[in-house]
C-alpha cells in the first residue's frame, strides 16, 4: 500500500460536514472516498485533520490515503479533481508520504480564519461564506477581550456540550483580528492558531467576541466567562459559514518541494 497527503479545499454549504455520515447525508469525506473509488474499485476510508461542521468550508483540510498502486501525486489530484466534479471539492495539492504519516494525529498546528461582513446591504458574492452583521463592530474592545484567551486554559465554556475531547485544556496561540474595507461595508477577520480544538470552539469564542465588538459585554466579561468554566457563560455560537479551515502544519511539510 502507498500512504498519500491530500491538501483538500472545499464549499461546506452543500454538506453535513467533513465525516462521513451513518444517514448516507452528503459528506466531504464520503465524497473523496467515492472519488477514490473510482480509480482503485474498493471501500476507502480516509482520516482528516479536522473534522468541519456542517456549513464550514476549507482552504488547507489535510487528509491521508492509503492506495494499493503508487501513483504519481500530480496524476493522482488530477484524476481525483476529475472525479470530484461537479462538487465543490478540490485535491490543492498532493504528496507520497511515509506509512506512520497521520492528517490528524501527526499534526502540529491548525489554523482556521472567521469572516464577519459589516453593512448594510445584503451580500451577494459572499453569500453563504461570510457572517454578516448590520453594524460594524469595535474592533479594538474585541481585540482586548480576546487577549484574555491566549494561552493555556481550560475552555469549557466555549466547547460543545457534544465534543468528544479527553480534556477542555486547550493552549491557543494567536487570535488575530484585523478589520479591510469591502464594498459598501468593512470585513472582520478571526484568525486563530492552536495545536488543536474543541468541537464548537472557535464558533463559540467568535460569536462570543461579536457580543464585545457590538457593546452588548464588556471586554473583562470574556474573562469572567473562561474563568466560569461553564458552557452557559458563553456567548452565542457564531453561525457555520464564516469559519474556514485554513492549514495545517506537521514536523516536516508533505507539501513542500
Amino acid at each position: 500500500m502507498a500512504r498519500f497527503a491530500l491538501r483538500i479545499e472545499y464549499h461546506g454549504g452543500p454538506f453535513c460536514g467533513w465525516q462521513r455520515q451513518a444517514e448516507g447525508l452528503p459528506s466531504v469525506q464520503a465524497a473523496v472516498e467515492a472519488a477514490l473509488g473510482r480509480l482503485e474499485p474498493a471501500e476507502h476510508r480516509i482520516a482528516a485533520a479536522g473534522r468541519t461542521d456542517a456549513g464550514v468550508h476549507a482552504t488547507g483540510q489535510v487528509a491521508h490515503a492509503d492506495l494499493a498502486r503508487d501513483w504519481d501525486p500530480f496524476r493522482l489530484s488530477e484524476a481525483l479533481n476529475w472525479h470530484l466534479k461537479p462538487l465543490p471539492v478540490a485535491v490543492t495539492a498532493c504528496a507520497r508520504v511515509a506509512d506512520d504519516f497521520h492528517a490528524r494525529f501527526s499534526a502540529v498546528e491548525r489554523r482556521y480564519l472567521f469572516r464577519m461582513v459589516a453593512r448594510r446591504a445584503p451580500v451577494t458574492l459572499d453569500a453563504g461564506l461570510v457572517w454578516q452583521v448590520r453594524e460594524l463592530p469595535d474592533p479594538a474592545a474585541m481585540r482586548d477581550a480576546a487577549s484574555h484567551l491566549v494561552g493555556r486554559h481550560d475552555f469549557t465554556t466555549f466547547r460543545s456540550a457534544l465534543c468528544q475531547a479527553d480534556s477542555p485544556v486547550k493552549t491557543l496561540d494567536e487570535i488575530a483580528i484585523d478589520e479591510v474595507p469591502c464594498p459598501g461595508g468593512h470585513e472582520i477577520r478571526f484568525t486563530l492558531r492552536a495545536r488543536s480544538f474543541l468541537h464548537n470552539q472557535v464558533r463559540s469564542i467568535v460569536g462570543t467576541l461579536e457580543r464585545v465588538g457590538a457593546g452588548a459585554w464588556p471586554p473583562a466579561r470574556v474573562a469572567a466567562a473562561l474563568a466560569a468554566r461553564d458552557r452557559a457563560a458563553c456567548g452565542p455560537v457564531a453561525p457555520p459559514q464564516g469559519l474556514y479551515l485554513t492549514g495545517v502544519s506537521y514536523p516536516a511539510d508533505p507539501f513542500a518541494g
